[in-house]
């Protein structure tokens, strides 16, 4: 074989992969595809909802958790398609236990008991929609659970922290332990935040790849809270 024989064959090993896992990204931010997914990904939510639903919305927690399960359906339903998504296996099981994760412990947290009052559990709970509504509001159809590139959103609750949607989440995962304190409960949580926290380092290693979202990291210094972390 010639070198140059041996330069072709070693050009086309190389270009036949990139071929291929530029054809499945293709694929996979395709409009059609990304809706399907959404689709299919809402689903254990919207029963959910009729689970929620048919107990009854007896309390504002319950109320909250529901609006907010609600605005999750109605934006994922109509999200913009991606530029890029990441196709590493691992990071879409983070996303599929960590979101997963808050399904399960919405269905099946334990009744426990309450080691904080009525009041403090109630603004609690609608501090975490207030925060969830106005982040889900300011990224509009920019949604996605696993780690996607889709339109920056720099305004609204995204001027302030970078992953203001988590926010929320920790917001309305204290209120749930104040109320409804139990091991298992405390336990669950601590865990599920600990994911939350993980996908976001993740999320941000994989976005930051784009100059414009490296700056914005310089720009907004905080991920969660304003000022402290």
């Amino acid at each position: 074989m010639t070198i140059a024989e041996e330069q072709t064959k070693h050009t086309e090993s190389v270009v036949q992969p990139a071929m291929s896992t530029w054809s499945f990204m293709n694929w996979l931010t395709s409009p059609a595809v990304d809706r399907a997914i959404a689709i299919i990904a809402i689903v254990p939510f919207s029963y959910l909802e009729y689970v929620r639903f048919g107990k009854g919305l007896l309390n504002i927690p319950s109320a909250s958790a529901f609006a907010a399960t609600l605005l999750l359906i109605v934006t994922m339903v109509v999200r913009r398609p991606p530029v890029r998504v990441t196709p590493n296996p691992l990071f879409w099981l983070l996303a599929f236990v960590a979101t997963y994760g808050s399904f399960g412990l919405a269905l099946f947290a334990q009744h426990g008991v309450a080691i904080a009052s009525t009041l403090v559990t109630d603004v609690i709970a609608i501090l975490g929609l207030a925060i969830f509504i106005y982040a889900r509001l300011s990224l509009g159809r920019n949604i996605g659970f696993v780690p996607a590139q889709r339109q920056l959103v720099t305004s609204g609750a995204y001027a302030y922290v970078r992953h203001p949607v988590y926010t929320g989440i920790f917001v309305t995962y204290l209120g749930l332990i104040l109320r409804s304190y139990s091991p298992v409960n405390l336990a669950t949580v601590i865990i599920l935040s600990g994911l939350w926290v993980i996908k976001s380092f993740i999320e941000e290693g994989f976005l930051k790849k784009d100059p414009v979202y490296a700056g914005y990291m310089q720009k907004v210094k905080f991920r969660w809270f304003p000022k402290i972390v």
